[in-house]
């Protein structure tokens, strides 16, 4: 069980993150929903620790996260996967190699330099790609691939550092609505099947809607709504969102449309 409690970050005197406390148990499929700068990747990377909580605590299975130093806090951010938005690959390297990135901190330096690694993690590498339907581009260049397939072999190479939680900071905010199905499919499905909690960050309702087992709303940096999708009433949309157009005053369009979904 993940735990946060009182969770605060301030970058001087904005409260990116401020007094946030929910928890997020094994095959649980979070969304965390809300307007850009409501707090959603300051949120994330405080988990994961790569940024520093200014108040609050953090723990996984009774286990204080803040409390942890060098190699044990190397091991929580390998176990607390990250997937990004830019996939954050080499676009010069194959797929492979690309994956078998996630299995580097378990490997000597030298190894990796050399690009050499045991057969047994190209073996789980090749069994990543083959759930995620990407087994037959493995030895292709990734730069040659499209965004979703790119994405999933993101997935890939997280799953190969065999993490105890996934976090996705707005993994499909760059995909198509069909890839970006394909990717919530995959989450999903790892989540569901695997018993890893997933927390994502989502500006999709729709998606949220449909592939979220519970959603954690933020609005200026605290969490307003933590329950079940069926929550996002109208008004609760309004108040994550808004229902006005700041540089006009006119309704927004997108807004009004998630009130009518």
């Amino acid at each position: 069980m993940l735990v946060i409690n009182g969770l605060t970050k301030h970058f001087g005197t904005i409260a990116a993150v401020n007094n946030v406390s929910f928890t997020c148990g094994a095959g649980e499929f979070i969304g965390i929903i809300g307007r850009s700068g409501a707090g959603k990747s300051t949120l994330l990377r405080l988990i994961n620790r790569l940024e520093e909580p200014c108040d609050g605590e953090i723990s996984y299975k009774g286990q204080a996260i803040r409390e942890l130093k060098g190699r044990t806090l190397r091991s929580w951010r390998r176990s607390c996967a990250m997937i990004f938005q830019q996939f954050n690959l080499s676009p010069r390297l194959d797929v492979i190699t690309n994956v078998l990135v996630g299995a580097l901190a378990e490997r000597p330096m030298a190894s990796s330099l050399i690009k050499f690694f045991p057969e047994k993690d190209r073996a789980r590498a090749i069994i990543e790609l083959d759930k995620l339907d990407m087994a037959h581009a493995a030895l292709q260049r990734t730069g040659t691939l499209s965004g979703g397939q790119q994405q999933r072999v993101a997935i890939a190479r997280a799953m190969l550092q065999e993490p105890s939680v996934i976090l996705a900071d707005e993994p499909v905010a760059s995909l198509d609505p069909v890839n970006s199905q394909v990717v919530m499919e995959a989450l999903s499905t790892i989540c569901r099947e695997r018993g890893i909690p997933v927390l994502i960050n989502l500006h999709s309702l729709e998606l949220a809607r449909r592939y979220c087992t519970r959603v954690v709303a933020m609005a200026k940096g605290s969490v307003i709504m933590d329950g079940a999708p069926t929550e996002l009433t109208p008004s609760m949309i309004d108040a994550i969102y808004g229902s006005r157009d700041i540089s006009n005053g006119q309704p927004n369009e997108v807004v009004m449309s998630l009130r009518a979904a």
